[in-house]
């Protein structure tokens, strides 16, 4: 069975994606993305995009179409990073990239910094503070870079980087999403 999910605004609006079933695949819910980008709005044009875990690729889709200038979508699962690029060329997004790799190892290589990330782990797999660690520590992250995760409820935050600042959050169905700022750390 294939799964749809619609582009909410920006170039590609209403625009149908397709991604298989895969296991712990989830896409970001339409009102929860329509939430983030509205927090977004000022921050994605001509952004610099990470997206881990990438999945469907619903939020990478979404800051692209909105203007973002480079989105990199990370993503382990063959067939999913199939329907990536099947998706990225039916909408002709020169500006996503798709890499196939195991975001952990991915964050341990050689990091350029972005204005954004998006880190949305599998549930139960205890992936959300080893990635955002590797974030901040291996320099993927410029200074006042935005992070935005989805995680299940439940699920100990202690170990986040302490230069990092909640500036909105909020709870959908078994999700709860955070956005955060990374302060600039004086040397």
């Amino acid at each position: 069975m294939r799964n749809e999910l619609r582009i909410i605004g920006g170039t590609w609006r209403s625009r149908k994606l397709k991604f298989p079933d895969a296991q712990g695949l989830r896409p970001t819910p339409d009102r929860v993305r329509e939430t983030l980008f509205n927090w977004l709005r000022l921050d994605i044009e001509d952004a610099r995009v990470l997206n881990l875990y990438a999945g469907s690729g619903a939020l990478g889709f979404e800051a692209a179409s909105r203007g973002a200038a480079q989105v990199v979508q990370v993503e382990m699962n063959p067939a999913v990073c199939a329907a990536l690029e099947q998706n990225r060329a039916l909408l002709k997004a020169d500006q996503v990239q798709i890499v196939r790799a195991d975001v952990i190892r991915y964050l341990e290589g050689s990091a350029e910094p972005y204005d954004l990330a998006f880190v949305d782990p599998p549930f139960r797999h205890n992936l959300l503070v080893p990635s955002c660690v590797l974030l901040e520590q291996r320099g993927w992250l410029k200074p006042q870079a935005k992070v935005y995760f989805e995680i299940e409820h439940g699920v100990n935050l202690d170990g986040l980087p302490p230069a990092w600042r909640l500036l909105r959050n909020g709870t959908a169905g078994e999700v709860n999403y955070f956005l955060y700022e990374r302060h600039r750390s004086e040397a």
